[in-house]
């Protein structure tokens, strides 16, 4: 009976054990998952990611987009597949965006980007700002300048307009972006300035026009005139934009400028936001001379671009020099530089002067005697490419740009990194209720600069604008979604991305 029990015990336990065994052994084993599949990226995220990595400037001090941190497809893939917007992603990856980087963009249809560089837009064809009127909401506009064969020019608006109705109805602050911005037609009434007890005022005069907006490209020169000036021969241009379609037209200019043996030469830049780098280099060509071997401006682009461009092309491709000829495009033949041969040259600037406005005052400084009239310039040395996806992933189906900084320019003696903008030799702002014609000779920026030339005092001017306590609300210059931009056409190379 003794043996029968402990052989029961026996057994009883063996199979409790070997039941918690089992059991035990069974939940130890893990459920077999399925491999974790990483989702390819969206074509705009990776186009963006590849380009702003492959010609960005900046790109060794933005940590995401260094090649190492990802050290495969699917951790790429992580990254990118975290945004859903286009412009975050791209915005996340510029160098410190509000600081330095402030001019990069990114666009839905590169067809905005061709437009920009042309200077096509549709308008009615005025530049203008609106300023508060004391302490009221109330504001009025003034015109700055108005675009040849615009529908505003046909209405007979001209600089020094200055405006306080639309349809009828008081221009305010909470107003004036459905006034002026939600329709393509309406009717604009003007205003006067007037002298009361304590300064001056401004009302209504009665007068008024009707526009509808056209697309239409704006030509940069505005004026080109010659003034006789104390025995002296001044040229005096008004140019707006480095708009490469009207290079041989500005050529044109200067042939103007040669035959009337001009003796010196003002260079209006004071709506002048940049543009075409190119052009640049032919403007100060014209005015400089066409002394080839002389540099104009050098170049920087990041580690892998400047290699690149070392390797391939030799030391001396970072550097543009002056040239003569405007090269051939398809729209024009190749044709020689009309060169004036200059030793000095005036300009006139305001805070609106940006990147190939700068570029080219800077760039002809080692050479010449540059004095400036105005307000201090933007600040802005480097230039940008477009970019579409043919070029990065070879993908003609995404029609995605953007328009990066990709080189920081330097003038013949290294200066750059202007961040604060190029100081006039002599201050002075415009009188903006007092807008005369460019090319009076009182008007409030040329007046100095003409007085300087003749050798007279360059007494300061008491602006009316100063007295009546106004306030900038918004401004037609700084609004513009591209502008201060400058472009440069770098040789392209097939991308390993």
């Amino acid at each position: 009976m003794e043996i029968k029990r402990n052989l029961f015990l026996s057994l009883t336990i063996l199979t409790i054990f070997n039941s918690l065994f089992l059991n035990c052994k069974k939940e130890s084993i893990p459920a077999i998952k399925p491999p974790l599949v990483i989702k390819d990226t969206s074509i705009v995220n990776r186009f963006i990611y590849n380009g702003l990595q492959e010609y960005y400037l900046w790109t060794a001090l933005v940590p995401n987009l260094a090649q190492s941190k990802y050290t495969n497809a699917d951790s790429m893939n992580v990254f990118l597949n975290g945004y859903s917007d286009p412009q975050k992603i791209f915005k996340e990856l510029l160098y410190k965006p509000t600081t330095v980087d402030k001019w990069s963009f990114l666009v839905s249809d590169s067809l905005t980007i061709t437009n920009w560089i042309q200077g096509i837009s549709e308008t009615m064809g005025y530049d203008f700002m609106l300023e508060r009127i004391g302490a009221t909401n109330n504001l009025f506009g003034f015109v700055r300048y108005v675009y040849k064969g615009s529908p505003a020019e046909k209405a007979g608006m001209k600089r020094g307009d200055l405006f306080m109705k639309v349809n009828d109805t008081q221009i305010t602050v909470a107003n004036y972006e459905t006034l002026l911005f939600s329709t393509i037609s309406y009717k604009l009434s003007f205003a006067s300035v007037t002298t009361t007890s304590t300064g001056y005022a401004i009302a209504t005069n009665g007068k008024s026009v009707n526009m509808t907006a056209i697309t239409m490209q704006e030509n940069p020169i505005l004026l080109d005139t010659v003034l006789n000036v104390n025995n002296l021969k001044v040229g005096y241009l008004v140019y707006n934009g480095f708009n490469a379609d009207y290079n041989i037209q500005l050529n044109d200019v200067f042939k103007k400028f040669k035959d009337a043996a001009i003796d010196r030469l003002v260079l209006d830049l004071r709506y002048n936001g940049g543009g075409s780098v190119q052009t640049a280099k032919y403007l100060a060509s014209m005015i400089y001379g066409t002394a080839t071997s002389n540099v104009f401006f050098k170049s920087q682009y990041n580690q892998s671009w400047q290699t690149y461009i070392t390797s391939t092309e030799g030391a001396g491709a970072l550097s543009e020099n002056f040239t003569d000829k405007i090269a051939k495009t398809s729209k024009t033949p190749e044709t020689p530089i009309n060169t004036i041969n200059l030793t000095s040259l005036y300009v006139i600037t305001s805070r609106h002067t940006a990147s190939a406005s700068e570029l080219l005052i800077n760039g002809l400084k080692p050479y010449i005697q540059v004095f400036s009239v105005g307000t201090k310039t933007v600040g802005k040395y480097v230039a940008s490419i477009t970019i579409t996806d043919r070029y990065v992933n070879g993908n003609r189906n995404n029609k995605f740009a953007m328009q990066p900084i990709i080189v920081k320019m330097a003038n013949a003696n290294g200066v750059s990194d202007f961040i604060d903008g190029l100081a006039p030799d002599f201050f002075i702002e415009e009188d903006i209720v007092d807008l005369l014609p460019f090319g009076d000779l009182n008007e409030t920026l040329l007046k100095p600069v003409l007085n300087k030339i003749q050798g007279l005092p360059l007494a300061a001017i008491t602006l009316k604008s100063e007295k009546m306590g106004l306030k900038k609300v918004y401004d037609s210059q700084s609004d513009r979604p591209f502008s201060q931009n400058m472009y440069i056409n770098p040789p392209r190379r097939t991308t390993t991305n």
